[in-house]
C-alpha cells in the first residue's frame, strides 16, 4: 500500500516543486506567476483550440515515452525515440505519397502506418542487435542512430524526395489522412487534434494489457528484473532484448500518424523537433507504466502549448525548465523510474 502510494505521491511532489521553482524564476523577471499560470490555464484547457493544440501535443508524446517504457521494462534505456520517430515519419510520408491515389482508406492508412512502425522498429532493432552481438551499451548506440538518423533523412529528402524549392516531401494521398476531430465532431475548433489520440490511448491501454496480463509481458519483464533466474527458468533473453527494442522503435515511428497523416500530410524538415527526447521525460514521470504516461505526457503537452501562449509576457524557454526540473526533482526524490 505505501508502495502504491509513493508512486502516486512523488510525481505530483516532483511537479509541484517544479512549477513552484519555475514561478520563483518568472518572478525574477518581474511578472506575476499567478497571472503567468491563469493565461495558461485560460488558453489551453478553457479554450477548445486551446485543449485541442494541447491533446495534439500529447498524442505523439504518448507514444514517444511508450516507445522507452517498454524496453525499460526489460532494463533497456532507448534514448533513440528522435530517430526512430524521424524515420518513421520519413517512411510513412514516402510510402503515402506513392500510393495510388484510387486506393481507399481502409487499406491506405494501415500500409502507411505499418511503414512507420516498420521503419522505427528497424532502426530500434540495429541497437539490440548491436547489444546482444557485440556487447554496445544501448544507450551510445541509440544516441548515436538519432545523428545517423537525422543525416540519412536529411540526404534523402534535399537530394531524392523534397519538392522543387521546399523541405518537404509531396503530400499523402487523400484517403490516408487522418481527419481532426474538428471536422469529425465539431471538437476542440479549428485545432490540429485529430483521430490518432485514439491510437496513442489504444497503444497504452494494448501495451499495458500486454506487459501485465500475459506471458510475453511477465517473461519480458523477468528478463529485465533477474536475467540470469529468467535463462534457469528457461526465458529467451535474448528475444525479448530485441522484441522489446523493436517494440519500442515501432511506438515511436507511429507517432508518424499525429505528425504526418492526421496534420502536416507530408514530411518537413525538423518537424519531429525533439519530441522523442521529452518522451523520455515522459516515460521517468509515468516510471514506465504505459496508462500512466498518458497523464504525463498531458502534463508535458500543457507545459509546450501554454508556454507558447504566453511567450508575450516570458520566455517560453522557461517551461523548457520546468520540464526538465520535474525529472531532475523526480529522480532526486528516490523514485526514478522503477516499473
Amino acid at each position: 500500500m505505501e508502495k502504491k502510494s509513493s508512486a502516486i505521491v512523488t510525481p505530483l511532489l516532483s511537479i509541484l516543486s517544479a512549477l513552484l521553482f519555475s514561478a520563483f524564476i518568472i518572478a525574477l523577471t518581474g511578472r506575476d506567476p499567478v497571472m503567468i499560470f491563469g493565461k495558461m490555464t485560460a488558453a489551453t484547457f478553457a479554450s477548445p483550440y486551446g485543449s485541442g493544440q494541447v491533446i495534439f501535443r500529447m498524442t505523439t508524446l504518448i507514444l514517444a515515452g511508450l516507445a522507452v517504457a517498454l524496453p525499460f521494462q526489460a532494463r533497456l534505456f532507448n534514448v533513440g525515440g528522435e530517430g526512430q520517430l524521424q524515420m518513421g515519419a520519413f517512411a510513412a510520408a514516402v510510402t503515402g505519397a506513392m500510393l495510388s491515389p484510387d486506393l481507399p482508406a481502409p487499406l491506405s492508412v494501415p500500409l502507411t502506418l505499418f511503414a512507420a512502425m516498420a521503419a522505427g522498429a528497424l532502426w530500434a532493432l540495429l541497437a539490440g542487435v548491436l547489444k546482444m552481438r557485440y556487447a554496445v551499451n544501448e544507450v551510445i548506440s541509440t544516441i548515436m542512430l538519432n545523428f545517423i538518423a537525422q543525416a540519412i533523412t536529411g540526404y534523402l529528402l534535399t537530394y531524392h524526395f523534397a519538392l522543387p524549392s521546399t523541405v518537404r516531401t509531396a503530400p499523402v494521398i487523400a484517403s490516408a489522412t487522418l481527419p481532426t476531430l474538428s471536422a469529425l465532431f465539431g471538437w476542440f475548433k479549428s485545432s490540429p487534434a485529430n483521430i490518432s489520440i485514439l491510437i496513442s490511448l489504444g497503444a497504452a491501454l494494448l501495451l499495458q494489457v500486454m506487459l501485465y496480463h500475459s506471458r510475453a509481458g511477465y517473461e519480458l519483464r523477468a528478463s529485465g528484473l533477474q536475467p540470469d533466474a529468467a535463462r534457469y527458468g528457461g526465458i529467451n533473453q535474448e528475444r525479448h532484448t530485441l522484441g522489446a527494442m523493436a517494440g519500442g522503435g515501432a511506438l515511436a515511428g507511429l507517432g508518424a500518424a499525429n505528425l504526418v497523416l492526421g496534420y502536416r500530410h507530408c514530411y518537413e524538415a525538423s518537424m519531429t523537433g525533439g519530441i522523442g527526447f521529452t518522451g523520455i521525460a515522459v516515460a521517468l514521470l509515468a516510471r514506465a507504466r504505459p496508462l500512466r504516461a498518458i497523464l504525463a505526457a498531458l502534463f508535458f503537452g500543457f507545459l509546450e502549448y501554454g508556454g507558447l501562449s504566453v511567450n508575450a509576457y516570458v520566455p517560453k524557454d522557461i517551461f523548457m525548465i520546468i520540464e526538465a526540473a520535474t525529472i531532475i526533482i523526480f529522480i532526486a526524490y528516490g523514485a526514478g523510474a522503477k516499473p
